[in-house]
């Protein structure tokens, strides 16, 4: 019985290795130590400007782009169109349509109730 319990043993310590190794390769890292991908980088302090772009001098503002105007204005009136179409759009679902059918039997069971009492 000892050799099987061993034997057991041995393989789970070799799954749990394994695992620990796949585990390891996952989150990027050999067990500690710089990675290829994952080094600390020599860059001590930002350099440049946002997308390469300085800011403009104080008391100035800065000059749009060709493209953008026409970008702004049809963003917006996307957004327009888009919100006053999807508001207008019929109801076509089939709780709509099972609540109408319910109604108009309703209103036929009615008129039935009220032809037979005037008879």
């Amino acid at each position: 019985m000892a050799p099987m319990k061993s034997l057991a043993s041995a393989a789970v310590g070799m799954a749990r290795a394994r695992a620990r190794a796949a585990v390891a390769r996952v989150r990027g890292g050999h067990g500690g130590g710089e990675s290829r991908w994952t080094s600390d980088g020599t860059q001590e302090r930002p350099n440049g400007y946002f997308l390469n772009r300085p800011p403009p001098p104080p008391g100035e503002s800065r000059k749009w782009e060709d493209w953008e105007l026409p970008c702004y204005i049809t963003s917006f009136l996307t957004i327009v169109i888009l919100g006053v179409g999807l508001n207008a759009k019929p109801d076509l679902t089939i709780e709509t349509w099972a609540h109408q059918k319910a109604l108009e039997r309703l209103q036929q069971q009615q008129q039935q109730t009220i032809a037979a009492d005037s008879d």
